[in-house]
C-alpha cells in the first residue's frame, strides 16, 4: 500500500532476527516507533523476556541493519517510563535524570536506549531518542478513550477534587512535529529529548477540557483523592489510581532550547482533534 508515494513493506514480528533489508532499501533516516506495549491480559510467564525480545533485541537488531544499509540517522521513540512512573510536585522529569524505569515495558525501553549509543559509536550512524508521555489524538485507545466516552455519555466521574496533581501529555500532532524536527535538525544527533504539549493539567482540568472539546459539560463528583486512593487499593487498582491521582510532569526546556522547537498546537486543539466526530449526548 503506497503511503505518500512510498511503498509499505511488511516485515512480520519484530525480534532479534527480523529481516529489514527490503524496508531499509534507499532509506537515509529511520523513525522507530513499533514496540510491544502494555498487554492488558498478559499470558506470558515471563513478561519482561517478551518485552525485551521486541523492544530491546528487535530495536538493536534494526539499528544494526539500518547502519549497514547506510542509514544516516536513527530516531528512536522511547517512553517517559524510562525516567520513572511518577514525579513529586514541582519536580518534573528532565532528559538529564538518571533512568528509573519501574515496569517491564519501561525497563525494555531503557535497555534499548542503553544499547543504541554503542551502535552509533561503532558505525557512525546518528541516534536520537525521544521520550513521550501519554500520547493522545484521533483513534486513541485504552484509558484515555474510556475517559472520553464517559464524558461524552454524561457518566458521573468521582474526580472533581483531583485538582492539585499535574500531568504532562502530548498531542499526536505535537509529537509528529517534533519527530520531523529530529529527522532534520543538526543539533538533534546524539541527544535525548522529552516532549509534551507545554501545559500540564490536573485530572479535573483535563476532564473538563475534554468536555469542552466534545461540547458537553463533564459531570464531576467531588470525592476526596485520599478516599479514591483507598478504594483503588481495596480493589487492586493502585496503578490506575496513580495515573489519575498522581503527578507525572516533564520539563521540555532542553528540547525547546536545543532544537528551537515549540508545540505547534495547544492542548485544547489537540483535544478537539482527538474528539472530532464524538457527538455530545
Amino acid at each position: 500500500m503506497p503511503v505518500h508515494g512510498l511503498p509499505t513493506v511488511a516485515v512480520g514480528d519484530i525480534h532479534e532476527a527480523t529481516e529489514w533489508s527490503a524496508a531499509l532499501n534507499g532509506c537515509s533516516t529511520v523513525v522507530h516507533l513499533a514496540a510491544r506495549v502494555h498487554v492488558m491480559n498478559e499470558r506470558s510467564s515471563d513478561p519482561l523476556r517478551e518485552f525485551r525480545r521486541t523492544n530491546v533485541d528487535g530495536t538493536l537488531h534494526l539499528a544494526r541493519q539500518a547502519a549497514r544499509s547506510g542509514v544516516r540517522r536513527f530516531v528512536f521513540v522511547s517512553s517517559i517510563k524510562v525516567n520513572g512512573e511518577a514525579t513529586s510536585a514541582g519536580h518534573p522529569f528532565t532528559a538529564a535524570d538518571a533512568p528509573a524505569a519501574g515496569d517491564a515495558y519501561g525497563i525494555s525501553k531503557m535497555e534499548a536506549e542503553q544499547g543504541l549509543p554503542t551502535i552509533a559509536r561503532d558505525t557512525g550512524m546518528e541516534v536520537v531518542i525521544v521520550r513521550p508521555p501519554l500520547v493522545y489524538g484521533p483513534g486513541v485507545k485504552a484509558n484515555f478513550a474510556s475517559l472520553m466516552r464517559a464524558v461524552q455519555r454524561g457518566i458521573p466521574l468521582p474526580l472533581g477534587s483531583v485538582s492539585n496533581n499535574r500531568r504532562s501529555l502530548v498531542a499526536l500532532d505535537n509529537l509528529v512535529d517534533l519527530l520531523i524536527t529530529c529527522i532534520h535538525h543538526p543539533a538533534a544527533a546524539g541527544q535525548t529529548f522529552l516532549v509534551s504539549d507545554g501545559e500540564d493539567l490536573s485530572t479535573t482540568a483535563l476532564i473538563r477540557r475534554i468536555g469542552q472539546a466534545i461540547g458537553t459539560p463533564a459531570r464531576l463528583l467531588p470525592v476526596p483523592p485520599a478516599l479514591l486512593e483507598l478504594g483503588a487499593a481495596v480493589v487492586g487498582k493502585r496503578d490506575m489510581a496513580q495515573r489519575l491521582l498522581g503527578n507525572l510532569q516533564v520539563d521540555i526546556t532542553h528540547t525547546r532550547t536545543t532544537l528551537g522547537w515549540a508545540p505547534p498546537i495547544s492542548v485544547d486543539e489537540g483535544l478537539r482533534r482527538a474528539t472530532a466526530g464524538m457527538v455530545a449526548r
